[in-house]
């Protein structure tokens, strides 16, 4: 399969090898290595494409704290960015505000953000001024370069005031809060530290393993069938809604619109359904299904899933939703492109219509037998009979009750020269070679 994606969708848009964990329990009786993963396989359309994230966890947020009583929560980070060599301008000294020690990063390290910002960052302390140290050899040491290759004139962030003002104003900020971004751990006793607020870390990113934990697994699968179709499962390999809702989380926005052409039991209607009553969203989905249970199955899912289902305690509420059921007619052409020989007159002008406009089909019939409709300011006619042999001819044209620009006439043959049928406008398609394929 990994090889037939990379033949459609190109190696370069493989995205991920997803392990689904879809077993809780491993049978005793089972032989060799026991298999409790599936695997999906994901692609995107380009090489560009990112996964969106997902809702984070309460664990996730559980580092969050909010000891200062700042406009949100926040967790502890490191103050300092690689690259102290090639960013000499934010290798600097910082004046502690309490214990009056010029703070450097660590060899190899520079602070996090530009040195205006970081002014005004400890700014948020007490008063603070730029002020040269030459502090080159110090410098050198954290960028790990000779000193001749030190940048020269760059200042340090020090203490406008005096030590014992300047730790008294920094106390009111340390027992009020809220602290400025960059903040001095115990109790203004240690080192220095940068807070990472939780409303800009986003959404926790999709990893391409999936315990059942978080999707749910094939008995969770048959149990909520069970539930739908009041204590039946009518089909052998359901997936859990969960695992469907997983995947339009990280692949379908808002407004997506979600194609399933191995529908099964419906589970992916239902997941769209559930996921856009959750969040309000308004995607849509379109299932094929081929097998003889697509009414009573996948169909009577969503309807089920839309008006409600269970009883008492475990009773499902319904959603605001709708959907349209159709059933495929014959097929009109065989394996080698010719027509069907069942095919209907009546089916073959739908599919002309459709193929040629995408407009709703109206039966002109009794206006002309051959009238297919008008549209963007062309006619369509469609001169052909099951079993007989239609020819394009002047006597044909001259019956036709209304003319556009063009014409459009689909039959078997035509008996006008190509250049009389330009000067007319008009458009001769062969019957069955120049109807489109879709």
């Amino acid at each position: 399969m990994r090889l037939v994606c990379d033949e459609i969708f190109s190696p370069s848009c493989f995205v991920a090898d997803i392990s689904w964990q879809r077993n809780y329990s491993t049978r005793n009786d089972s032989k060799g290595i026991p298999a409790v993963v599936e695997h999906m396989l994901v692609y995107s359309k380009a090489p560009s494409w990112q996964p969106r994230k997902l809702p984070r966890t309460a664990e996730m947020d559980s580092g969050y704290k909010n000891p200062d009583n700042d406009f949100s929560a926040w967790a502890s980070d490191n103050p300092f960015a690689p690259g102290a060599a090639t960013h000499q301008g934010m290798v600097y000294a910082i004046q502690h505000p309490f214990t009056g020690e010029m703070l450097y990063p660590p060899q190899g390290r520079c602070w996090t953000f530009g040195q205006d910002q970081m002014l005004e960052y400890m700014n948020g302390w007490c008063p603070y001024i730029l002020r040269d140290l030459d502090d080159a050899d110090e410098r050198a040491r954290v960028c790990g370069v000779d000193i001749s290759e030190v940048r020269e004139n760059v200042q340090a962030i020090v203490l406008e005031q005096s030590l014992e003002d300047s730790r008294t104003i920094a106390k009111i900020v340390l027992d009020n809060g809220p602290w400025p971004r960059f903040y001095f751990t115990r109790n203004g006793k240690g080192g220095i530290r940068r807070k990472t607020y939780i409303d800009s870390v986003g959404g926790r990113l999709p990893t391409n393993y999936w315990p059942y934990s978080e999707v749910g697994h094939t008995d969770e699968a048959k149990k909520e069938l069970k539930s739908i179709f009041g204590g039946n499962a009518p089909f052998d390999t359901p997936k859990p809604t969960r695992l469907i809702e997983r995947v339009l989380q990280i692949a379908a926005g808002d407004d997506a619109l979600v194609l399933d052409s191995f529908a099964g039991s419906g589970t992916t209607a239902h997941a769209v359904l559930r996921l856009n009553a959750e969040d309000g969203g308004s995607r849509r989905f379109i299932l094929a299904e081929l097998d003889g249970y697509a009414d009573t199955v996948t169909a009577e899912r969503i309807r089920r899933v839309i008006s409600g289902y269970g009883e008492g305690s475990s009773a499902v509420e319904g959603v605001d939703s709708g959907f349209s059921y159709y059933e495929l007619g014959p097929a009109l052409f065989r394996g080698d492109g010719t027509l069907s020989p069942d095919v209907t007159r009546a089916d073959l002008a739908r599919y002309v219509w459709a193929t040629e406009t995408r407009a709703p089909y109206v039966d002109l019939t009794d206006e002309h037998p051959y009238l297919l409709g008008e549209h963007a300011q062309a006619v369509y006619y469609l001169a052909w009979e099951p079993g007989e042999e239609t020819a394009l001819t002047y006597d044909l044209l001259r019956g036709l009750p209304r003319k556009g620009a063009p014409t459009v006439i689909y039959a078997d043959r035509c008996a006008i020269a190509p250049e009389r049928l330009d000067e007319m406008g008009v458009v001769f398609k062969r019957v069955p070679d120049q109807i489109a394929r879709i």
